[in-house]
């Protein structure tokens, strides 16, 4: 019996460690947003990807390393951090904007369709 208990622990542990590693990549966004974001870029260096969030479209939880965002078309949205602490702002043509690592999901609550080119630097190896 102990062989069987030792048995059914180390597929528990295997089963884990294939949940964890399929969710860490379950929050790049172009795989948990293939209907917003559409990737024009990816390198040793950077990868940059263009997000369209027609009004009411809602994106799944997905992460970004160190990205700079550059606003095509704007609109009303509100940001949805891991913490819980949802934030609502008006982004405007041309703006752009740094942010450091984040985990996240967005939603356009405005009335126009939102265009936004995002660029993810990778760090260097």
């Amino acid at each position: 019996m102990p062989g069987m208990k030792r048995m059914g622990l180390l597929a528990a542990s295997a089963l884990s460690m294939f949940v964890t590693m399929g969710a860490a990549r379950s929050l790049d966004p172009a795989v948990v947003n293939p209907h917003t974001v559409k990737v024009t870029l990816d390198n040793e260096q950077v990868r940059v990807f263009e997000a369209v969030l027609k009004p009411g479209d809602k994106e799944a939880l997905h992460s970004h390393p160190r990205t700079v965002v550059y606003v095509i078309e704007g609109g009303r949205m509100r940001n949805h951090p891991e913490n819980g602490t949802a934030t609502e702002s008006e982004l405007s043509a041309g703006q752009t904007l740094y942010r450091e690592p984040l985990t996240h999901w967005a939603e356009n609550i405005g009335t126009t369709t939102m265009r936004l080119v995002v660029v993810e630097m990778k760090d260097a190896k």
